[in-house]
């Protein structure tokens, strides 16, 4: 994601200087923190795999959580409050009403100085347990956010520096009865300039984000979510606070860190197994030996293993097969079957010690990447196989759901997941320049079976590869994949966010002679340390080491490939904004896309909440400010005027939200256009590209409430793409475009078999709600997880049998249709422009609203033939079951489903009909 700024590459911008008064280079948080050794750094699993541990006999490890409220100061103490934990800097002073929603208008820029002083989290707690009783004692911090000394009764534990790692400070000789405990932040703003200075070898482009972006400089200089010092979608806010659990963990002889499951099917005995991990910290001097008995009782598999711990990082790896005589149901994508798991129970019981009880879920499945040759065409496939079926890949992708990852709810996560697999998707690329998500993320991903493309997060840029830099990315990777590795919806690691293009296109403007650099630090950071530890720590999927890229390709290039772009391997994100997106020539016929898009404004209702009555208007100040992609609001005007005619009404207001109804219009329709695009190339080779195995277009989810390239808004309303998307991922699916004239019709399936089934084409003139002709073509025949062509005819002919319609007083509708009440949704293919087209009606709409147990019914009423129906019914959260549509007879039924308590009094208070033609 960033190509959107310079399309295919174009040289970045000039670099301002970096915002910092220049200050001596200092013993860095990371040189200290990596004094301390991989023993630091021994995180924690707890998975959907891993679920609860239990300690059944005496003697077992004390853990006391240090969440809840912790005094917070800044740098001069001034500003004293306090915070919660898990929690930040920002979220706190808006809970103490200190400052507004950081989100409010122009906050972001206004509340700068919060990001740039230094701020002190500190409390005094009580040792809830008898310190002479245990061997050791730590102080573990899940995550912090991020550079930061760490101090108990005024003794320095160490110094954190990267927000993605676990730290575990070891307090045993420290701890008191009574104890005093400080995490003195640095500004990341500030560390992040002094770390670029400090590395005066060469330069590490980019320096600072293009201004549009109103942003912080050297993100690429610190091990922190690179969008908080922000995106072209989104905000500057470097935050700083205890962003995940700190707690006191006490125990004697070991103590187990990380429990992970893996399957493998072995097909030459047609058998699962799986492997069982276990970390431990050993404190005994001496190995401990002891029996591991695994149990999972519905797949009749027990077995007891004889172990031995050593010392230190003690880790034990067992290899359990599954009863052969156990059918074992596999976990399946979203619309390929069931999401099942297995309860399962690891009990370790050590001849020292006490017994551990493990309670987790197994899942069973498969991943292969297949890049192999493909008949007719130059190159190599580029397609997932998930227990040995190849799975066209559907969705989008995943950026953090807030600024503040505190106010990331399960609630949050749940609605945005499931609003994901409701259209159809079944897979999500977790984005580089975020973070790696909570557990909670990929427990939701397991039971409703979206699959992860999982990026390392590193994006957009460029990075230091100085031994303290490579010693904290190899912590954070091994701990990350430790942490992870279990959950079944994560399919594949990939190394980062387009540095294989910036490097190849040459985003930065780098001379020919200094590139060797450059390439040089490349493949030690992807290839020679987080690929090396991804292969260490897990073998059961697929790694690759940049997205876009080559794949094979790329590596048989050194890892970096002349185009990594090329549409014969790997994958492609592409983005054009000024052709016209109906034109499906525009598009890549590539193997995979796994970034495409176009912007829109989210509706009213969201913004109405982070702005006041000036802001009203699309050439705001506001506006201006919200919108952080180069000339992106005069590109959203641009596409909407190839097809429509803008808004002109005398109403300030109304032309503000005809104007943001017209971009989501557009943006709905551009990437039906493309999306489909992709969908019927699967099957065919044609010039020599083809077989694209994906379409993960550009982006699911927004940070704050702002034009972008989100299908659903901050808050997790749906905008008229996420419907659409509804429809264009539908497991079954018609798909018309023209050629030279002619009219093509493909039949889309995700089926797993074949299916006999009827076309129906239905030609409408824009001046009536009857159809001027119909056709019906039975027995098509649309092959299982395929795209075949099923109908195609000159629109000539079909005009000429149609008779009264021309290209511009006529649309053509069409489904199929089959036995047991199988049918795909309607599809239109339009015939011109709607702003040329003829005979389009003013319409009255109408609706009345019922409640049915748990959901409300919308009955609508039309006139006359209404192109992009939209209902929306303002603040009050829920989704329709459709929107958007084009309507084509005179009633429709559409479903409301809440989400919070609402009524229909409200709902009919709060609804407005909008169709194309209520744009003037």
């Amino acid at each position: 994601m960033a190509v959107r700024r310079r399309r295919r590459g174009a040289a970045a911008p000039p670099e301002p200087p970096a915002r910092s008064g220049r200050r001596p280079c200092r013993l860095s948080g990371r040189r200290a923190g990596a004094a301390m050794g991989r023993a630091a750094l021994l995180p924690l699993l707890l998975v959907a795999t891993a679920g609860r541990a239990g300690v059944s006999a005496a003697g077992g490890p004390e853990v006391h959580s240090l969440r809840g409220s912790w005094r917070l100061g800044n740098g001069n103490g001034s500003v004293v409050l306090r915070g919660e934990v898990p929690g930040c800097v920002h979220t706190a002073l808006h809970r103490r009403g200190l400052i507004q929603d950081p989100y409010y208008r122009f906050n972001d820029v206004m509340y700068r100085w919060i990001s740039l002083d230094n701020w002190t989290y500190s409390r005094t707690f009580k040792t809830p347990f008898d310190i002479r009783k245990w061997q050791k004692v730590n102080l573990v911090f899940e995550g912090v956010d991020t550079v930061a000394q760490i101090l108990i009764n005024n003794i320095t534990l160490g110094r954190t520096d990267n927000m993605f790692n676990r730290y575990s400070f070891d307090i045993t000789s420290v701890i008191k009865e009574v104890n005093f405990v400080e995490v003195r932040f640095l500004s990341a703003v500030s560390y992040a300039a002094e770390q670029s200075r400090c590395h005066k070898a060469y330069s590490i482009p980019p320096a600072c984000p293009p201004p549009v972006q109103k942003g912080e400089c050297h993100a690429n200089f610190i091990r922190k979510e690179q969008c908080s010092f922000s995106w072209d979608w989104g905000p500057s806010f470097p935050t700083q606070g205890i962003w995940k659990d700190v707690r006191i963990e006490a125990y004697n002889h070991y103590h187990l860190i990380y429990f992970s499951l893996t399957p493998f099917f072995v097909k030459s005995a047609q058998q699962w197994s799986l492997e069982i991990e276990s970390i431990f910290d050993v404190v005994s001097s001496k190995p401990i030996a002891g029996l591991v008995t695994v149990n999972i009782p519905k797949l009749q598999t027990q077995q007891t293993f004889s172990v031995k711990l050593q010392p230190g990082e003690g880790s034990i790896v067992l290899l359990v097969n599954i009863n052969k005589s156990s059918a074992v149901e596999a976990w399946w994508p979203n619309g390929h079957g069931k999401q099942t798991g297995y309860n399962m129970t690891t009990t370790f019981i050590m001849e020292a010690g006490y017994q551990i009880e493990k309670f987790s879920k197994a899942y069973f499945r498969t991943v292969e990447l297949v890049q192999e040759p493909i008949p007719g065409s130059p190159g190599l496939s580029f397609y997932f196989k998930i227990n040995g079926r190849p799975i066209f890949i559907k969705g989008s992708n995943w950026i953090p759901a807030d600024s503040f990852q505190d106010r990331v709810t399960y609630d949050t996560l749940w609605l945005l997941l499931k609003s994901a697999a409701d259209a159809n998707m079944n897979a999500l690329r977790v984005w580089g320049g975020g973070v790696y998500e909570q557990d909670e993320f990929y427990n939701i991903c397991d039971e409703i079976g979206i699959m992860i493309w999982q990026d390392f997060m590193f994006a957009c840029a460029l990075y230091p590869t100085d031994q303290n830099y490579l010693e904290s990315v190899r912590a954070e990777v091994s701990h990350q994949v430790r942490r992870l590795k279990s959950h079944p919806s994560i399919i594949l690691w990939s190394g980062n966010n387009e540095n294989e293009a910036a490097i190849a296109s040459n985003w930065f403007s780098i001379p020919y002679a200094d590139r060797e650099v450059y390439i040089k630090d490349y493949v030690l950071l992807y290839v020679k340390n987080i690929r090396e530890i991804v292969l260490t720590e897990d073998k059961s999927r697929p790694f690759i080491a940049s997205s876009p890229t080559n794949g094979l390709e790329s590596v048989k290039e050194g890892w970096l490939s002349q185009n990594p772009y090329d549409t014969h391997y790997g994958d492609t994100h592409f983005y054009d904004y000024s052709n016209d997106c109906w034109n499906w020539t525009v598009y890549p016929k590539t193997r995979f896309a796994s970034e495409y898009g176009f912007q829109s404004w989210p509706s009213f209702s969201t913004i109405e909440k982070v702005s006041s009555t000036e802001d009203w208007s699309y050439t705001s100040n506001f506006s201006l400010h919200r919108q952080h992609h180069e000339n992106g609001n005069d590109q959203m005007l641009q596409q909407i005027g190839h097809h429509f005619k803008l808004p002109q009404s005398t109403d300030p207001i109304k032309k503000f939200k005809d104007t943001i109804y017209l971009t989501q219009v557009m943006q709905a329709q551009c990437i039906k256009t493309e999306t489909e695009f992709y969908r019927f190339s699967q099957s065919e080779i044609i010039k020599g590209e083809g077989h694209t195995m994906g379409a993960l277009y550009w982006q699911l989810n927004d940070i704050w409430q702002a034009p972008s390239w989100a299908s659903l808004e901050y808050g997790g309303k749906w905008k008229l793409l996420h419907y659409f998307a509804q429809n264009f991922f539908a497991p079954l699916l018609p798909v018309a475009y023209e050629d030279k004239g002619v009219l093509y019709v493909y039949g889309v399936s995700d089926l797993h078999a074949d299916r006999k089934l009827t076309l129906r084409v239905i030609v409408h003139a824009w001046s009536s709600l009857e159809p001027v002709c119909t056709l019906a073509k039975d027995g098509v025949t649309v092959k299982a997880q395929s795209a075949v062509l099923i109908y195609k005819e000159s629109i000539n002919n079909l005009l000429e049998r149609c008779r009264n319609c021309t290209r511009k007083s006529c649309v053509i509708t069409f489904c199929l249709v089959g036995e047991g009440g199988l049918q795909s949704p309607t599809n239109h293919h339009f015939l011109s422009s709607l702003k040329d087209a003829v005979g389009l009606e003013k319409t009255h709409l109408s609706a009345s609203v019922s409640q049915r147990d748990d959901v409300y019914i919308f009955v609508l009423q039309t006139t006359a033939i209404a192109p992009f129906v939209s209902l929306d019914v303002g603040r009050i959260k829920g989704r329709f079951s459709d929107n958007g549509f084009l309507m084509t007879e005179k009633k429709k039924v559409v479903v409301f489903y809440p989400w919070e308590p609402t009524s229909v009094e409200e709902l009919e208070e709060s609804l407005t009909l909008t169709s194309l033609v209520d744009v003037v």
